[in-house]
């Protein structure tokens, strides 16, 4: 899995530089797709509070029919509607499972957020059982956190 050090560096880095948001988490989704080959598919996806649905803003990996995502369904909407990170050891065991492709076995989501003010999330598929770890969550935890700094400073 991706570094989480290196990869909050390299944002911050990013910011200091001048790029936004945007251009921050395309680095972000290809930096942790490319880090490790559990990763089949990452994303992220942004809320719009408005409408209660989540927006697909950038992936890597194959193409998905779900660029929008009600809150509530599926581990992305869940993990919105219950304000927890999912880590889905095996998403045939979750009844309200959005399949993005049929060979996804494992599954984590990383609320992007401030607070209780969630902005997004980072979306991570497997091909692989159990592929997702306590130590990946946590990096992508870290990662997710300097991401809610770069849409925190961006309203100011």
């Amino acid at each position: 899995m991706v570094e989480a050090g290196k990869l909050v560096k390299r944002i911050q880095e990013m910011r200091e530089d001048g790029y936004l948001s945007d251009a921050i988490l395309r680095a972000c989704v290809k930096e942790i797709r490319s880090s490790d080959t559990k990763c089949d598919w990452v994303g992220v996806y942004l809320l719009n509070p408005e409408e209660n649905i989540l927006w697909l803003h950038d992936y890597v990996g194959p193409s998905t029919e779900h660029a929008r995502i009600p809150v509530g369904q599926g581990v992305c909407g869940t993990a919105v509607a219950e304000k927890a990170n999912q880590n889905v050891s095996d998403v045939s065991k979750i009844e309200n499972y959005l399949a993005c492709n049929p060979r996804v076995k494992s599954e984590m989501v990383v609320l992007i957020r401030a607070g209780d003010e969630v902005f997004g999330q980072l979306d991570l598929d497997s091909n692989t059982l159990n592929a997702f770890t306590k130590d990946d969550q946590e990096n992508m935890e870290l990662v997710a956190e300097k991401l809610a700094e770069v849409f925190m400073a961006e309203r100011r």
